[in-house]
């Protein structure tokens, strides 16, 4: 397929740089960080100068010498130490979300959907709970804000692509799919939350909804008990296990399996970049294999055939990798009055996901059905 055709198959996302540069007005962003506790996630910040629809207007970081450094890197004079006061006083249409820390995400939100964003563009993952998502995907259905998360492969046109070609037949009857987190001294459930939330996108995109799952999580090759629970890093809340096992039903009828051991990674200098992350989509005739973070992103090998990318294309690949694609994604969201490609829903999805890996393992690996009962964290019942 060539590039022509790539772009002419995602008209919204690339067209809508120039429909909203031709508007009387660009549209406002505010920048939302915290030094020292998240930052501004991965470009979460400077995404938005690549896009000329947009002008940063504000930044916001409670860390008074990161808002020295945002102010100049961002070249805007509003500077904010309290991101409400910013948001109250500067009514942005975009806010973006930067924050690895996800604790700090619940509050950012309701915030930025208090004072009339059109849209919002934050961090993964999402947010701690399922009452959490609850709560703000209400509010956001009240005020008919957009909001968009950064899992970047979503937003890759190679997704679409590799798609098509399983629903065209092109690796055979889909037999499963099969996940795995980076591994890295991570792995296990954090590496689920932070990584495999990025994993279980892309099979949200190629399964459909989960119907069920079952699950077990360990730590040091025991089932996780009350004992084992601590607070965990990166604004999780309450986290155990160095191994996740699982196995989700999706609507396709099709399996998906997600693993993470801590350290299952070979260490440097040895292979630097994980070979486990990703996904891997096995039929009956070939194999498509998603590489997270990597490029080119998808895969297939078919028969005898070699192992070719999906798509090699070095400038969508930046696109994607800077966030352009997912602000395009968003600002189309707005003028169209539709859903994000990677939404809330998606986000609160990803989430029901994690929360009934820890669900099944508190019943003992009993198959949890969806949508959960359990909305609060279900270590906290352990």
């Amino acid at each position: 397929m060539n590039r022509r055709r790539i772009l002419a198959s995602l008209p919204a996302v690339f067209a809508a740089n120039s429909l909203a540069a031709s508007a009387d007005k660009k549209l406002r962003v505010a920048v939302i960080g915290h030094t020292g506790r998240g930052n501004y996630g991965h470009g979460l910040d400077t995404m938005w100068l690549k896009i000329p629809a947009v002008e940063i207007v504000a930044v916001a970081d409670a860390d008074a010498a990161g808002l020295a450094g945002a102010l100049k890197k961002l070249g805007v004079t509003q500077g904010f130490a309290d991101y409400r006061q910013m948001l109250s006083k500067v009514k942005p249409d975009i806010v973006a979300i930067g924050p690895r820390q996800i604790d700090q995400h619940r509050d950012m939100l309701l915030t930025a959907i208090k004072f009339g964003a059109k849209g919002i563009y934050i961090e993964k993952p999402f947010l701690r709970s399922l009452a959490e998502c609850d709560e703000v995907i209400a509010a956001a259905q009240e005020t008919g804000v957009k909001i968009a998360i950064a899992h970047r492969n979503r937003y890759h046109p190679a997704l679409a692509m590799a798609a098509k070609l399983i629903a065209d037949g092109a690796i055979g009857r889909v037999l499963e799919m099969r996940g795995r987190g980076k591994e890295d001294p991570r792995g296990g459930s954090l590496d689920m939350w932070v990584l495999g939330s990025h994993v279980m996108g892309v099979a949200l995109a190629l399964g459909g909804a989960t119907r069920a799952c079952t699950a077990g999580v360990f730590q040091g090759g025991k089932p996780v008990t009350k004992a084992d629970v601590k607070e965990g890093d990166e604004g999780i809340g309450p986290l155990a296990g160095d191994e996740v096992h699982a196995r989700f039903e999706m609507a396709s009828g099709v399996p998906f399996f997600f693993d993470s051991i801590k350290d299952g990674r070979l260490k440097k200098p040895a292979y630097d970049d994980p070979a486990s992350f990703g996904l891997q989509v096995f039929g009956n005739a070939g194999v498509i294999d998603f590489r997270m973070d990597q490029e080119p992103f998808a895969w297939i090998q078919t028969g005898s055939e070699a192992r070719k990318p999906v798509l090699a294309d070095k400038d969508i690949a930046k696109q994607v990798s800077s966030h352009e694609t997912a602000g395009l994604d968003l600002i189309d969201a707005i003028q169209n009055n539709r859903a994000p490609l990677c939404d809330a829903v998606q986000g609160r999805e990803i989430t029901e996901m994690i929360s009934a890996v820890f669900e099944s393992h508190r019943l003992n690996g009993q198959r949890v059905t969806f949508p959960l009962q359990t909305r609060q964290n279900p270590l906290t019942l352990l």
